[in-house]
C-alpha cells in the first residue's frame, strides 16, 4: 500500500509514542498504583515494562519489515488472509463510539477543575477539542508529531521541576528491598499499571509515513516505550514522597495536588493545562490512526470517498468519517446521560485481543528467536485477558460477532 506522504523522522516518531502511552494515564495510573501496591509500585515499573517488552519489540519487527497504514489489519492480512484482517480492522474501529468520547470528557475534565465548567459548557469544549483535532489532521502526520513532541517535552519539564522543587534525592526513594515485595499488591499494581501502555496498535498505523520506516520506526518504538516508563516510575515517586493519593482523592487530581502544594494554588493552571495537552495528544494520535485504518479498509474501492488522498497526501475523507462518528457517538453519550467508566472497562479487552492477533500474526511472519517473542508475547496476551476476566467476554463476542456477520469481499491491505 502506498500514498500517504512520508514525514516522520525518529524524534517526532518518539514523541508521537510516548505521548499516545502517557496521555491521561501519567496523572492518574501512578497515584492508582500507589493506592493499590504503596511502595511496591516501585518495583511494578520496570517489571511492566519487561513484560511488554517481547509484545512491544514484535510490534517494531512488523512495522520495519511491513509497514502500512493498515497496522495490525495489515499484519493479520498476510498472516491469515483477508476475512480476519478485515475482522481485526472493524474491531479496532468498534472503539470509537466509546474509548474516544471518554478521552474526551477526561481531557475537559481538566477545564472544569480550572474554569468550573458543567454540562453545556463541557459539550462545547469537548466540540471544540474535535475540531482542533481535525485542524492538526488535515496538516499532515508531522503536524501532529511536531505538536505531540512539545507536550512530551512539556510533561517531562514538569516531573522534573517537581522533583528539584521537592527536593528528592535517590536515598529518599522507598525502594523495598526484594525481600519485602508483597507479590499479591505487585500484581494487583500491574492489572491496572497495563493500560498505561495501551497505545502501540494505534502507533502501528503510522509505521508507513517514516522518511525510513525500516530504520526509525522499530527505534521510535522501544525509545517511547521507554521514555514513557521513565516518566511513569518517576511520577509514582512524586505520588509516594508527597502521599498524593487516597481512597479520598481523585487519582487524576494527585498531579495538580503537588503542584500546588510546591509552587501554590496560582500554579494550578500550569498542571491544568499540560493535563489537557497530555490528553489530547493520546487523543490525537488515535483519531489520526483510525482515520489511516479506515483509509486502507477502503482500498477494496479505491475510487470510494474514504479511499482517496487530499493533494497534501493526507486521508482526509476518513479522517471527516472519524471525527464525523465521534462527534454523533459525545452528543448521544451527552443526551443519554451515559455512565461511561463501565464500557471503558470493556472496551480494554478489545485492546488486548488486538495485541493478541497481532503476536498470532508474529508467530507466523517471523522467524528464529524473533517468533520465539512473538510466542512469549501471545501467552501474556491470553494471560492479560485472563486478568480482565468475564469483562473480556465483550472482546470475545465482538470478535465472534465481526467473524460471522461481516459480508465476505476481499481486501487490499496486504500489498506493501
Amino acid at each position: 500500500m502506498s500514498g500517504l506522504k512520508q514525514e516522520l523522522g525518529l524524534g517526532q516518531g518518539v514523541g508521537l509514542l510516548s505521548t499516545s502511552l502517557l496521555g491521561t494515564g501519567v496523572f492518574a495510573v501512578p497515584a492508582l498504583a500507589a493506592l493499590v501496591a504503596g511502595d511496591n509500585s516501585l518495583w511494578a515499573w520496570p517489571l511492566l515494562i519487561l513484560l511488554v517488552f517481547p509484545i512491544a519489540i514484535v510490534f517494531a519487527l512488523l512495522g520495519r519489515h511491513f509497514p502500512s497504514a493498515g497496522g495490525v489489519a495489515h499484519f493479520v492480512d498476510m498472516a491469515f488472509g483477508p476475512r480476519l484482517a478485515s475482522v481485526t480492522g472493524w474491531l479496532f474501529l468498534s472503539v470509537i463510539p466509546v474509548g474516544l468520547p471518554a478521552a474526551l470528557h477526561i481531557a475537559t475534565g481538566f477545564g472544569q477543575a480550572l474554569f468550573g465548567w458543567h454540562d453545556a459548557q463541557l459539550l462545547l469544549a469537548e466540540l471544540g477539542t474535535l475540531a482542533i483535532v481535525w485542524w492538526v489532521g488535515s496538516r499532515g502526520a508531522s503536524s501532529s508529531a511536531n505538536l505531540q513532541t512539545l507536550v512530551a517535552v512539556l510533561i517531562v519539564a514538569l516531573i522534573v521541576v517537581a522533583w528539584w522543587r521537592g527536593g528528592i534525592s535517590p536515598a529518599q526513594i522507598p525502594f523495598p528491598a526484594p525481600a519485602e515485595i508483597d507479590r499479591g499488591q505487585l500484581f494487583s499494581a500491574l492489572s491496572v499499571m497495563f493500560w498505561c501502555f495501551v497505545g502501540l496498535e494505534a502507533f502501528a498505523h503510522l509505521a508507513s509515513e517514516f522518511k525510513h520506516p525500516e530504520r526509525d520506526f522499530p527505534r521510535a518504538l522501544m525509545i517511547g516505550l521507554l521514555l514513557a516508563g521513565s516518566v511513569y516510575w518517576a511520577c509514582t515517586v512524586l505520588v509516594l514522597h508527597f502521599h498524593a493519593f487516597g481512597e479520598e482523592m481523585a487519582a487524576a487530581a494527585s498531579l495538580p495536588n503537588i503542584v500546588v502544594r510546591l509552587f501554590g494554588v496560582e500554579a494550578l493552571w500550569v498542571a491544568c493545562v499540560i493535563g489537557y495537552l497530555a490528553c489530547f495528544a493520546s487523543l490525537n494520535i488515535y483519531i489520526q490512526s483510525f482515520a489511516r485504518l479506515v483509509w486502507s479498509q477502503a482500498q477494496h474501492k479505491p475510487h470510494s470517498y474514504l479511499a482517496r488522498l487530499s493533494p497534501r497526501q493526507i486521508p482526509r475523507n476518513a479522517l471527516n468519517a472519524v471525527l464525523g462518528s465521534c462527534v454523533v457517538s459525545t452528543l448521544g453519550i451527552y443526551l443519554l446521560d451515559i455512565n461511561l467508566d463501565a464500557l471503558i472497562v470493556y472496551a480494554n479487552g478489545i485492546f488486548i485481543m488486538i495485541y493478541l492477533l497481532c503476536m498470532l500474526a508474529g508467530c507466523r511472519l517471523l522467524r528464529g528467536r524473533y517468533r520465539l517473542l512473538a510466542v512469549v508475547g501471545s501467552i501474556l496476551c491470553l494471560l492479560l485477558l485472563a486478568m480482565v476476566g468475564w469483562k473480556s467476554l465483550y472482546a470475545l463476542v465482538m470478535l465472534a460477532g465481526l467473524w460471522l456477520f461481516l459480508p465476505r469481499r476481499k481486501l487490499a491491505t496486504g500489498s506493501v
